[in-house]
């Protein structure tokens, strides 16, 4: 998109034609994997992802226009928001009880491993072409319906819920019997929303550590690295009992570590403290997912997972809002420093006012996984 219009504003702009089409599809979707079987689910989703992969590549090859990327690009955000809540969803039904922290763990680290190399391979491809890239990411999804096609048919409990307005307001209904549940989600928003200072790094990398874009990178890399680092070595969440206070722990130190971050004149130890806090982010994002599969029915849980997905992918580009008017009343640094501080307190504020999230644990739930 820059290549063809010289403009981040366009390219920012195509990031938020991303969003809708997330939000939306994603309660629906979340209502169609509590419906059908989700192994098809997932087959088509994935098809539909492809399908604008190939658009992309044969819009490149004929000349690249600007509006086919808006569309194949908010439709690819959409089909996908389809398949995040069904892949999470089919979890219990495939491995064990005891097992539910570990795969959430792998699953963050496939995760963080496809935000930290895939686009450094994706750059590499593109000094040979744009098209050869796509046609590749083709070639990958032809790998995950091969994948997905030798899986047994995965019906919702119960033999699924019909999809529609009334599947998805029953979900929002069960959300407000739950508070460890709406725990979980609103201290993901009020760390997105206070302490993720991305926005900033640009100004920070060329104004506070007298850099470049090389410098830029570093900061935008840092977290993804901390967090990959952090969810490779999580094979110790299968022994914690209370996995709720563990979620608080972690965002507190996400927070704590934002806000150092924003304190320090030095490159070398502000990414240090980056990859701290990407390491307490994913920590975090490991327990959140286990109370999700644990308390949550199977007949429910493809529409509480969208609800998540909902979550993960708004508060970020909220959070991105937060820093750049803090930053612009202020300065930079205040806004990192004050987002962090303001995480914190909303952790605090969060365990007194959900105090069953702080104190759930996996021992005391039923098994919903049946």
């Amino acid at each position: 998109m820059f290549t063809l219009t010289h403009s981040s504003l366009q390219v920012g702009l195509l990031s938020l034609a991303q969003l809708g089409p997330v939000i939306t599809f994603a309660l629906f979707g979340g209502a169609l994997a509590d419906a059908f079987d989700r192994r098809k689910l997932l087959l088509v989703a994935n098809v539909c992802m492809a399908a604008t992969s190939v658009g992309l590549a044969l819009n490149t090859v004929a000349g690249a226009r600007v509006w086919p990327i808006y569309v194949c690009t908010a439709l690819n955000a959409g089909f996908g928001s389809i398949d995040a809540p069904t892949r999470t969803a089919v979890v219990t039904n495939l491995v064990r009880r005891e097992q539910i922290p570990i795969a959430a763990a792998l699953s963050q680290i496939g995760f963080q491993a496809g935000i930290v190399i895939g686009p450094a391979v994706a750059g590499v491809i593109l000094n040979a072409s744009i098209a050869t890239a796509y046609w590749i990411d083709v070639a990958t999804f032809v790998v995950t319906l091969a994948l997905v096609a030798r899986l047994r048919p995965l019906v919702p409990e119960g033999g699924g819920t019909k999809a529609g307005l009334r599947s998805v307001r029953e979900g929002l209904r069960y959300l407000r019997t739950q508070p460890a549940v709406q725990g979980t989600f609103l201290i993901d928003i009020n760390a997105m929303v206070f302490g993720m200072p991305r926005a900033l790094f640009p100004q920070l990398g060329t104004q506070l550590y007298h850099g470049g874009a090389g410098t830029v990178g570093l900061l935008y890399a840092a977290p993804g690295a901390g967090a990959l680092l952090g969810a490779a070595t999580t094979g110790w969440v299968g022994s914690i009992r209370r996995q709720g206070r563990a979620v608080i722990i972690a965002v507190v130190a996400w927070g704590a570590a934002i806000a150092a971050f924003g304190a320090v004149p030095w490159l070398a130890l502000g990414l240090v403290l980056l990859a701290v806090a990407g390491a307490a982010d994913v920590i975090s994002a490991v327990f959140r997912g286990t109370i999700l599969q644990l308390q949550v029915p199977d007949r429910l849980r493809g529409r509480l997972s969208a609800v998540n997905i909902a979550v993960v992918t708004g508060g970020p580009r909220l959070g991105d809002l937060e820093a750049g008017v803090v930053a612009t009343a202020v300065n930079a640094q205040f806004s990192v420093v004050s987002g962090g501080v303001a995480c914190i307190a909303g952790a605090a504020l969060l365990a007194r006012l959900r105090p069953q999230l702080g104190s759930w644990r996996a021992a005391d739930t039923i098994d919903v996984t049946q």
